[in-house]
């Protein structure tokens, strides 16, 4: 079992939104290396959830990865930011994972 850290926008989506609808699809990650690592993951492996863009950052809470290799749909969408022109549903090239609501910490781990 591998352990990750995986950052959200809490005003786009938080711990509390992820303990609410308990699994989540990690959508919209455009960035290569994000997405190696995205591909990397098993299933079982742990995730931090990381609160970034606010004051301060830190980690929040637990997840866990139960879905792997799943196709991203956002990139098809053309009405979406995360949309990839170059990408079609024969030749995906963004795949991500569904995460699972573990726990929240009592106390924000800042990177510090």
């Amino acid at each position: 079992m591998a352990y990750w850290l995986m950052k959200s926008e809490p005003d786009i989506y938080s711990i509390a939104d992820l303990e609410r609808d308990r699994t989540e699809l990690w959508d919209g990650v455009r960035n290569y290396q994000a997405r190696n690592f995205l591909t990397s993951m098993a299933l079982g492996d742990k995730a931090f959830f990381y609160h970034s863009n606010t004051k301060p950052p830190g980690v929040v809470g637990l997840m866990e990865i139960v879905a792997t290799n799943v196709v991203d749909p956002t990139q098809f969408d053309s009405a979406s930011q995360y949309y990839d022109p170059k990408s079609s549903p024969d030749s995906p090239r963004w795949h991500t994972v569904t995460v699972g609501y573990l726990e929240t910490f009592a106390q924000l781990i800042t990177l510090d």
